[in-house]
Parts: structure tokens; C-alpha cells; sequence
């Protein structure tokens, strides 16, 4: 049985953009390896190893790609409640390690990209912070060892 993979209705969109290009890429990878056959020698032919490499490695990525539109399921936002931390809510947090704050969305892992404030639900901290509501600390296991955060907030 195939993962679900939950994301907003952005995530998604941004995923079939993704598959659209990959399999526009097709034609093009399939004629550099058809002008690659043309040169001869397939036994020595550097440039027909390197297309069907290539072609390889497209098509494991439309794989990829497909699987997760088919295993989708789009989460609401209007469905989402603010009163413990759950998927698509934004966190701020303190950590109190260091006494930084930080606020970070939580999304699922297609849609995950630290630099811009959304943070994979299946990391170690977004896993701490579910299901719990605002005031409360709690302790996330990580590789650098355990972090304390105190929830300061929780919106959409």
C-alpha cells in the first residue's frame, strides 16, 4: 500500500507543475539518445550511456512524481483548528536551549523547505510540537540532543 502523502492544495500544484516539466523533458532525452544510436558503436559510445542515464533517472523521478499526486490528500486550512499544533499550522516557538524564538509552518514532507519557514511534519521538533497548545513546553529529541521549546503561538 502506498504512503499518503498530505500536503496543501499549493503543494500539490507545485507538484504537478514538477511532473509537467518532467515529462515534457521526455521527447528531448529520447532524441539525444536516438542522435547518440546514430553515431555508431553503442558498446563505446559515451554520449548513448550518458542519455540512457539520464533517461534512467527522468523516468525514476515521473515515478515519483506520479506516485505522489496519485497518494495526495489535501489538507483544508479552513478544517485546521488553532488550539494544538497540527499540519498547516504556523508555530512560534522559543527555544529555550538558547532563549531564540522561531516560527515555522508545519507541512508535509514534499513541501518542506527550512530556509523558508516550513518545516516537515515528520521531523523531530514538528513531532514534539503535535497536538500540543500554546503555553506549553516541550522536548524534542534531535541529533544534537534534546531541545526545549515553549509553544508561544499557533495560527493559520
Amino acid at each position: 500500500m502506498s504512503e499518503v502523502h498530505y500536503m496543501s492544495q499549493e503543494g500539490l500544484d507545485k507538484l504537478k507543475k514538477e511532473l509537467a516539466e518532467a515529462l515534457a523533458q521526455r521527447p528531448v532525452i529520447s532524441a539525444a539518445i536516438a542522435e547518440a544510436r546514430e553515431k555508431g558503436d553503442l558498446s563505446e559510445n559515451a554520449e548513448y550511456e550518458s542519455a540512457r542515464e539520464a533517461q534512467g533517472l527522468l523516468e525514476l523521478r515521473i515515478a515519483n512524481l506520479q506516485n505522489m499526486v496519485a497518494n495526495a490528500k489535501v489538507l483544508d486550512s479552513s478544517q485546521v483548528s488553532t488550539d494544538k499544533v497540527q499540519m498547516l499550522n504556523k508555530v512560534k516557538v522559543k527555544n529555550l536551549n538558547t532563549g531564540k524564538t522561531m516560527e515555522f509552518t508545519i507541512v508535509g514532507e514534499s513541501e518542506a523547505d527550512f530556509s523558508k519557514g516550513k518545516l516537515a511534519a515528520t521531523t523531530p521538533i514538528a513531532k514534539a510540537l503535535m497536538g500540543h497548545g500554546k503555553g506549553e513546553t516541550v522536548e524534542a529529541k534531535a541529533p544534537s540532543g534534546i531541545i526545549r521549546f515553549e509553544i508561544l503561538d499557533i495560527s493559520l
